[in-house]
């Protein structure tokens, strides 16, 4: 039986979906005020870009909106109710702002469902992951997925992908060792694992080997029918092995969080394993002095991990470390 199993990290909290002993979807929601999908905010429209069609909204928190349409009765300047359908994305050389609507008349301020209440309308069981007990996601691969988000990189030698993240969609690209026939549809299949264990969504293109005829190509679609769930759309796979997804996009995917911040990514992950070292009590955190300067500066981090240990917690810097060598002690 399907089962989330759920952590209330510090800094982030972290949930993996298990079907038959496997992750087969991973998300994790960082701390911060950034606008959530679902949520009614106020704002200000600070400028049209498109007159009737876009523009932008400034929210109380000071983070940027684009909105469309804009109603005819609404001028630049005016304070409006936004209602956020996508949250921001970081991007390589420029992210994407949130994008929303102007809310319904008669809408009431309120914030986007956290993580928790999200999975809590799935109707799947959830099973709490306190960091006293048995470390369930790892036991399921937590770690191992994580490094597949950061690196790209998934599967083995006889069929592997490689996923690239583009401002106009993701690409996956298939190699291995098997013949097309039998690459094909290994590779579909595990491109379509990777698409819902990473929450990769928007435009997704897949590029499966050259395969002799069309059933072959009709048989690796099928893959990817059986092992992604809907709601998702797709083209056939044409003659030369490419096969394009559309799902749609409520946030970030799991690549692009832990992509957007390297020293982030390596310092909270640190202090999940802090949590569960040895049986409690005082620990020695050393890391590379861009995790310790981080972790100084979020001193609340430190007093949780701290009371979550019951004893005192101490931050030393080795230059010598990368982001990735941290340790705990």
């Amino acid at each position: 039986m399907a089962e989330w199993l759920y952590e209330e990290g510090i800094g982030e909290a972290r949930a993996a979906l298990i079907e038959k002993g496997r992750i087969v979807e991973a998300l994790i929601e960082r701390e911060g005020e950034a606008a959530r999908a679902g949520a009614i905010l106020q704002g200000r429209l600070v400028q049209t870009i498109i007159p009737r069609k876009r523009g932008v909204v400034r929210l109380i928190s000071g983070e940027e909106v684009l909105i469309e349409p804009i109603p005819p009765k609404v001028a630049e300047g005016a304070n409006v109710l936004v209602e956020i359908f996508r949250e921001a994305i970081a991007e390589e050389g420029r992210g994407k702002r949130a994008k929303g609507r102007i809310a319904q008349p008669g809408s009431k301020v309120h914030p986007g469902p956290s993580l928790l209440q999200r999975l809590r309308a799935s109707d799947i069981a959830i099973r709490p992951c306190p960091a006293h007990e048995e470390d369930r996601l790892e036991a399921h691969g937590w770690s191992e997925l994580m490094e597949e988000a950061v690196t790209g990189e998934v599967g083995a030698e006889d069929a592997a992908l490689r996923i690239f993240l583009t401002p106009a969609m993701i690409l996956i690209d298939i190699d291995g060792s098997l013949p097309p026939a039998q690459l094909g549809p290994k590779g579909a299949k595990l491109s379509a694992q990777a698409i819902r264990r990473m929450g990769l969504a928007g435009s997704v293109g897949i590029d499966l080997p050259t395969m002799n005829n069309k059933d072959e190509r009709i048989v690796a679609a099928a893959q990817i029918d059986k092992y992604l769930p809907l709601p998702f759309e797709r083209t056939a796979v044409n003659g030369f092995g490419f096969v394009q997804i559309i799902r749609r996009r409520d946030r970030a995917n799991l690549m692009e969080l832990l992509r957007e911040d390297p020293v982030l990514t390596a310092a909270l992950a640190l202090l999940r394993r802090a949590e569960r070292h040895g049986t409690g009590g005082a620990a020695t955190i050393t890391a590379a002095p861009a995790i310790i300067d981080l972790l100084h500066k979020r001193a609340d981090w430190i007093e949780q991990l701290a009371r979550r240990r019951g004893g005192e917690v101490t931050l030393r810097a080795d230059s010598a470390l990368s982001l990735a060598a941290g340790h705990v002690a």
